[in-house]
């Protein structure tokens, strides 16, 4: 495998990124708050799934001191789908809403919103975002740093596994 392979297959995987905000709703000034609500994470360590457009990193790079980031994978979306995907009413999904979004499986679905073609804000039953609960064990590192100085703020390489901890 040569070196462009190697770009190339990396650029074609993280198509979409998961987010979840790490921070309170305190002390957050009005234009970070409005940035986060177009994100629409409203509330503390609710998670979304966003499909990587042009506008999408700088949105992020913005408002990296109060939420983390990283690429999604198809097992991740799988578990989150799975686990705290919701329903107007803030029922569980079930397989009968996912064939009427016009899906054959949960599997399906996730690998779709982890590819970046579609996005949680189109599939109009589901919530487009999913509520978390604190990590098991708590945080690793401290909340109020970026990822590169011992935080988990920011652009997070160990999110995923934070984010299994907390569904």
């Amino acid at each position: 495998m040569s070196k462009t392979d190697i770009q190339s297959g990396m650029s074609t995987m993280s198509k979409a990124y998961l987010v979840v905000r790490i921070s309170g709703t305190a002390d957050v000034p009005y234009w970070a708050t409005t940035t986060m609500n177009l994100l629409k994470l409203e509330k503390k360590h609710r998670a979304v799934i966003i499909p990587e457009i042009d506008n999408t990193i700088g949105m992020l790079r913005k408002v990296q001191h109060y939420v983390a980031w990283q690429e999604l994978d198809v097992e991740t979306a799988k578990e989150l789908l799975d686990k705290k995907a919701r329903k107007s009413g803030y029922k569980k999904i079930t397989p009968e809403d996912i064939t009427a979004l016009g899906y054959k499986s949960v599997d399906e679905l996730a690998s779709a919103l982890a590819e970046g073609k579609t996005s949680l804000t189109k599939l109009k039953p589901l919530k487009p975002w999913f509520a978390l609960n604190p990590p098991r064990h708590g945080f690793k590192r401290s909340c109020k740093r970026l990822y590169g100085q011992k935080g988990v703020l920011g652009h997070n390489k160990e999110l995923l596994v934070i984010v299994k901890r907390m569904m």
